[in-house]
């Protein structure tokens, strides 16, 4: 064998079978080979284990499905290369011309677009409610056939938290398959309910350090494999790097999770008795309207927080201007705190009837809570509200 061929065919390793790494290595490689033909088109088939083609399968991808799946108390899981990219890929792949989907109006804005937007062009059509209009809810599955009422808890941005058994109930009665956008509530929450679907942006709490974007769908195996084959189409895969990261990642999520939603409550009850602030939201509050269901269905409550700043839309822009432990970024879940204003909050498409469904107001501001000291947070809280205020 000339050095020309030697460097492009190098040594195999084989580690002895009682000899083995502690954590998966990562499989950085696009292509897998088999000793014939016959057996390489059977794992293409899915008639046999094995791995064929990177974008299809790899096995530090799928060490990331099987323990998000197992988390959420569901048989599979796919996961992709963003949050975004998994709602769009589910709500695609689940409809056709002539469905319907409901959403509701509390909720992220760019699975709202996809709604309205992408799946309206390809003759899906939509209502929109609002989270606690479950009497509305009931008459729209009984006055049209739904193909899927997609929803969040807690939403986002604002921490309305859903009756899931309620949306469920109805929706099975009417023969409508659910998905929920579980991000804020996490791998391990909701997954006792009669759920078909749950979607996950797993740039979030699966590392906490904001430095991979990912996304995750997870249900049971009959629907996943109605899925798969369109998500692989669209070739959106998640790279092996990214998902050794956060395999890693998730063994300080539970850690990481209780400890931001103690501090989370911390801070929610600190800004509620603080005369500059309005309307403080988060799911952990004895005064939030539907609290007890809160502690029903959760048992950590997240990261996030919103509020409305009593002065208002420029206040907001001081408020987040003066903090010195709070990012102004978006997202959440992340070791770091972060703020986002209300200049970054309004949605652009609401009517002013959906403005004030949605709960967003001029001075809405949303914050993620980190692993900061909690003294140090709401001493840079009191700081910036103090400003704010001037």
């Amino acid at each position: 064998m000339k050095d020309e061929t030697r460097v492009n065919h190098p040594p195999a390793i084989e580690l002895p079978g009682d000899n083995y790494p502690l954590n998966l290595p990562i499989f950085q490689n696009v292509k897998w080979e088999t000793e014939t033909v016959l057996e390489g088109e059977r794992i293409a088939r899915g008639e046999r284990p094995g791995f064929f083609y990177s974008r299809l399968s790899n096995p530090s991808v799928r060490q990331l499905e099987l323990m998000l799946a197992q988390l959420q108390r569901r048989d599979e899981c796919m996961v992709t290369a963003s949050g975004v990219n998994a709602v769009a890929q589910t709500l695609i792949g689940l409809t056709r011309a002539g469905d319907h989907v409901v959403f509701f109006t509390e909720g992220y804005g760019p699975t709202r677009q996809i709604i309205r937007g992408m799946l309206a062009r390809f003759g899906v059509t939509h209502s929109m409610l609002s989270i606690d209009d479950l009497e509305g809810l009931e008459r729209t599955l009984t006055a049209r056939k739904t193909r899927l009422v997609w929803f969040e808890s807690p939403t986002n941005p604002i921490n309305k938290i859903a009756d899931i058994e309620a949306i469920t109930r109805l929706a099975r009665a009417h023969g409508a398959l659910t998905a929920i956008d579980n991000t804020a509530a996490g791998f391990h929450q909701h997954g006792e309910f009669d759920i078909d679907l749950f979607v996950h942006s797993l740039t979030k709490f699966t590392t906490g350090a904001g430095d991979v974007m990912g996304g995750a769908v997870i249900a049971r195996r009959e629907l996943i494999g109605q899925l798969r084959s369109d998500f692989r189409l669209f070739g959106a895969h998640l790279d092996a790097l990214s998902a050794s990261i956060m395999v890693r990642g998730l063994k300080t999520y539970f850690v990481r999770y209780r400890q931001q939603s103690s501090s989370a409550q911390a801070v929610a009850e600190f800004l509620e008795h603080h005369p500059a602030c309005t309307r403080v939201r988060y799911p952990g509050l004895a005064s939030q309207p539907k609290a007890e269901l809160a502690r029903r269905q959760m048992r950590e409550f997240g990261s996030v927080i919103c509020f409305d700043l009593v002065a208002g839309y420029e206040a907001g822009r001081k408020f987040t201007e003066s903090l010195q432990l709070f990012a102004r970024t978006p997202s959440f879940g992340s070791t770091e705190s972060l703020a986002m204003p209300p200049q970054m909050m309004q949605p652009k498409d609401f009517s002013p009837e959906d403005l004030a469904l949605s709960g967003i107001g001029p001075g809405t501001v949303r914050l993620s809570i980190g692993l900061e000291d909690i003294e140090d947070l709401k001493a840079d809280l009191s700081q910036a509200l103090e400003k704010a205020g001037q």
